[in-house]
């Protein structure tokens, strides 16, 4: 997949999807089939370096775009300059640099400054035409309310660490590897104490401005260039070990061996616990075989 940003020339004919897109959810996924229709590359335009820390970060949008079906990627980044850019402006730009045969936005696609940009002044700029497509706006109702679907509505329940109702929003529970919430890294050399009690683990530095659920003990799976384990993964400090450097530290069921250097995908989906300081190695070896346990049981 090709990756160029805002303002670099895209000569190829195109079907061109606008939007924030920070990840994919369920609407967006819709936007994407509208847009594959034409039998066109589909672009797709992303924001980068928003208020705030990012659902996917740059480096696993690419993952994630490239799993559906996107050809080519414009990065826009959410400078001053880009805050200050009038909505005619960006529309000059944007239909100057990138040859779209056709447009596919949501009905709710705002850009320029003050967000005064819509699809309606965007056609005043191309005679191609513009696709302004309903979204999905809720997913099925829980308990009797709508679960609103959005990328703030993802982020909340991430925050709040309802994993299962962001992979609802992100995928619908479904093809969980290619579209649901996951966590990219490179791996990096610990502190190596998990082997010296029969669990090894490998360690990721989460990115500054990645979006993580809240500190604990999750299980879920790991993705490798090796295979696909069920893991078990630890967000944030170690105490029993005086450890308070946030990290990601994962045990991976059934592996053997190392992959240091590689990058691997980590997909946490089921709270377990929260952090605890255990007393010696012995009651957290027991407290691991329990989740171990537990995971194996969730297969």
């Amino acid at each position: 997949m090709l990756k160029f940003s805002f303002g670099e020339t895209y000569i190829s004919p195109c079907t061109l999807v606008l939007g924030g897109f920070d990840g994919l959810h369920l609407g967006h996924r819709r936007l994407l089939d509208t847009a594959k229709e034409a039998g066109l590359p589909v672009v797709l335009t992303t924001i980068s370096g928003a208020k705030g820390r990012e659902l996917f970060t740059m480096a696993e949008r690419e993952f994630v775009f490239a799993a559906a079906g996107v050809d080519a990627v414009c990065e826009i980044g959410f400078t001053q300059a880009l805050k200050a850019t009038s909505a005619e402006d960006f529309a000059r730009k944007l239909f100057s640099t990138i040859a779209a045969d056709k447009i596919v936005c949501g009905e709710d696609f705002r850009f320029g400054k003050g967000a005064k940009g819509t699809a309606e002044l965007l056609q005043r700029f191309t005679s191609r035409p513009i696709s302004v497509q309903k979204t999905v706006k809720y997913l099925a109702e829980e308990s009797g309310r709508a679960r609103k679907l959005s990328t703030s509505a993802c982020k909340a329940y991430l925050s709040t660490g309802e994993l299962s109702r962001l992979n609802a929003c992100l995928c619908g529970g479904a093809d969980l590897l290619s579209g649901g919430f996951f966590i990219q890294g490179t791996v990096e050399h610990g502190r190596e104490v998990g082997r010296t009690y029969g669990f090894p683990t490998l360690n990721l530095s989460p990115p500054a401005e990645k979006l993580l659920p809240p500190d604990g003990v999750y299980g879920g799976v790991c993705v490798t260039e090796r295979g696909t384990y069920p893991t078990i993964v630890n967000i944030g400090a170690r105490p029993t070990f005086g450890v308070t450097e946030r990290k990601i530290e994962a045990y991976l069921d059934g592996f053997s061996g190392d992959l240091y250097g590689t990058r691997v995908r980590i997909y946490p989906t089921q709270f377990y616990r929260g952090i605890q300081t255990f007393p010696s190695q012995e009651a957290l070896r027991a407290q691991l075989g329990k989740d171990i346990q537990r995971l194996k049981e969730s297969e």
